[in-house]
C-alpha cells in the first residue's frame, strides 16, 4: 500500500544521517499550523459579515472559532499522544496536513454561505485535529534526537509554531484584498481555500523528510546528565504521570501562562486599533500581529535554549515574575494614560516572548520529572491546560469587552480589566511553580525496556 510509506519502521534514519536535518521538517509542520495565531486578522471581515438569519455576528461568536480550534488542539493531543509513539512522527504529521487543509476548505464554505456552524466545524474541529496531532508529533522526535539538548531541541520545534502568524497574517490580509480587488463582496472564502491548499502542500515537505533514530541511537560523546535537583534518571508511564501532583502542578502553570497570552493575542489586533484609536491602520495592526509572532518564535527559542543552562523551575519563575508587572503596566500605555504606541508594543512583545518560551520550555519540563519513556503521551495530556486556556482566554475577553460595549461604558477601562485579571492568574501560575518538587519513587517505573526513550506507550 502506498500509505506504507507512513509506517515508523520506513521512517527509522540510515546510518549517517545528520540529526539536524530534522529541524527543517519540524519547522514546516510547525510554521503552518502556528497560521492559527494569525485569527485575529479575519475577526473584523468576519464580524462585518451577516450570519444567515440576516443578523451580524458577536464578537464573542467569532472568537469562538479560535477558542474551538486551541480545545480540539489540547483534546486531541491527549487523545492521540499514546496512538503516536506507536504509529510514529511521520503518519501522525501526514494525517495533521490533512485536517488542517481540510479544516480551511470547511470553513471556506461556512463563510460562503454566512454559516458559524460550519466555520465552526472546519476551522475549529477538523482544523483543531490537525493542530495537535502536528503539535506534538515534530516535538516528540526532536526530543529522542537531542537528548544533550532537550531544551533547545523542543525551542526549535515549537519556535515554527509561534512563527506561524508571521507568515499567516500578511498571507491572509494580502489574499483578502487580492480578492476583493477582483470582484468578491465577501474575500474569506476564497483566501481559506486558497491558504488551506497551500499549508498542506508545504506540511507534506515535513511528511517526506521526517526521520526517527534507530533504537537505543545516542549523539556521539553524549553523556547523560546525573540525576540533580528536578532532573530524574527515572521514567514514569503516562498512567503513572497522570496521578502525580507534579502534572497537574504543571497543568496549572501551563494553563496560567497561556490564558494570559491568549489574552493577548487573540485579540491583537483589534486591541492595538481600539487602545490607539484614530492612530493605527488596518495593515499597522496586521504588522504588530506579525512582531508579535516574532517575538512569540523568538523566546520559545531563547527561553527553551536557556533553560539547559538554569533550570526550568527557573525559567518561569522569570516568566511568572516579570509576567504580571508588565500586564498589569500595559493597559496604562494606551491613549487615556500615558499614550505611547511604542512602550505598548514593547511590553506586549515581551510578553510573548515568555509566552511562547513557556511552550518551548513545557516538554523539557516534563522530561526532566517523568523521563523520556511516554514524553508524547504526557505532553498531549497535559496540553489539555492549552484547552482549557483556549476557551477561558477568549471568554474572559471578548465576554468583558461585549460587556463594556454592551453597557456603553469605556472600552478601554474594559481592556484594563482584562489585562490585570490576566496578572493575576500569572501569580497563581508563580505559587504552583513553586510547588514542584521532584516524582515520588512510588509513581517510578521498575523495569525500562532498551531504548526506553524510542519505546511506544502501552
Amino acid at each position: 500500500m502506498a500509505l506504507s510509506f507512513l509506517d515508523r519502521d520506513r521512517s527509522i534514519a540510515a546510518p549517517g544521517f545528520s540529526r539536524w536535518l530534522v529541524p527543517p521538517a519540524a519547522l514546516a509542520i510547525h510554521l503552518s499550523i502556528g497560521q492559527v495565531y494569525s485569527f485575529s486578522v479575519f475577526k473584523n471581515p468576519l464580524l462585518a459579515l451577516h450570519g444567515a438569519d440576516g443578523a451580524l455576528w458577536s464578537l464573542k461568536e467569532v472568537g469562538y472559532i479560535f477558542s474551538i480550534a486551541i480545545a480540539v488542539l489540547g483534546l486531541s493531543a491527549a487523545l492521540f499522544g499514546a496512538w503516536l509513539e506507536k504509529a510514529g512522527p511521520r503518519r501522525a504529521m501526514f494525517y495533521a496536513a490533512l485536517c488542517f487543509g481540510a479544516g480551511f476548505q470547511i470553513a471556506a464554505l461556512g463563510a460562503s454561505l454566512h454559516s458559524l456552524a460550519l466555520i465552526y466545524l472546519g476551522y475549529g474541529v477538523v482544523g483543531g485535529v490537525g493542530l495537535g496531532l502536528g503539535y506534538i508529533s515534530p516535538v516528540s522526535t526532536l526530543i529522542k534526537w537531542f537528548p544533550d539538548r532537550p531544551g533547545l531541541s523542543t525551542g526549535l520545534a515549537i519556535m515554527g509554531f509561534g512563527g506561524g502568524a508571521l507568515i499567516g497574517a500578511p498571507l491572509g490580509n494580502t489574499l483578502m484584498a487580492y480578492f476583493r480587488s477582483a470582484g468578491h463582496a465577501n474575500p474569506i472564502p476564497a483566501t481559506w481555500v486558497t491558504m488551506g491548499t497551500l499549508y498542506f502542500l508545504f506540511m507534506m515537505f515535513g511528511v517526506f523528510t521526517m526521520r526517527v533514530p534507530p533504537a537505543d541511537w545516542r549523539p556521539a560523546g553524549y553523556v547523560p546528565k546525573t540525576a540533580t535537583g528536578l532532573i530524574s534518571p527515572h521514567n514514569v508511564t503516562v498512567e503513572q504521570a497522570w496521578r502525580t501532583p507534579q502534572f497537574w502542578l504543571l497543568w496549572i502553570v501551563l494553563c496560567t501562562n497561556v490564558t494570559a497570552g491568549i489574552g493577548i493575542l487573540e485579540q491583537a489586533a483589534p486591541m492595538i486599533q481600539d487602545l490607539f484609536k484614530g492612530r493605527i491602520t488596518a495593515g499597522a495592526a496586521v504588522g504588530f500581529v506579525g512582531m508579535l509572532s516574532l517575538l512569540n518564535m523568538a523566546g520559545r527559542f531563547f527561553w527553551a535554549s536557556a533553560s539547559d543552562g538554569f533550570g526550568r523551575k527557573a525559567t518561569y519563575f522569570c516568566f511568572f515574575t516579570l509576567g504580571p508587572v508588565l500586564y498589569f503596566l500595559m493597559p496604562y500605555t494606551g491613549s487615556n494614560h500615558i499614550n505611547s504606541v511604542s512602550l505598548f508594543v514593547a511590553i506586549a512583545c515581551v510578553a510573548l516572548s515568555m509566552y511562547g518560551g513557556g511552550f518551548a520550555t513545557i516538554p523539557a519540563y516534563l522530561k526532566d520529572l517523568f523521563g523520556g519513556f511516554n514524553v508524547s503521551a504526557i505532553h498531549g495530556r497535559l496540553l489539555t491546560a492549552w484547552s482549557t486556556a483556549g476557551i477561558i482566554g477568549p471568554l474572559i475577553v471578548n465576554g468583558i469587552l461585549d460587556h463594556y460595549k454592551a453597557a456603553g461604558l469605556n472600552r478601554l477601562d474594559g481592556y484594563r480589566l482584562v489585562l490585570h485579571i490576566m496578572a493575576g492568574l500569572l501569580v497563581v501560575g508563580f505559587i504552583a511553580n513553586l510547588l514542584v518538587r521532584p516524582v515520588a519513587e512510588k509513581y517510578w517505573m521498575r523495569e525500562v525496556p532498551a531504548g526506553a526513550a524510542e519505546a511506544p506507550a502501552h
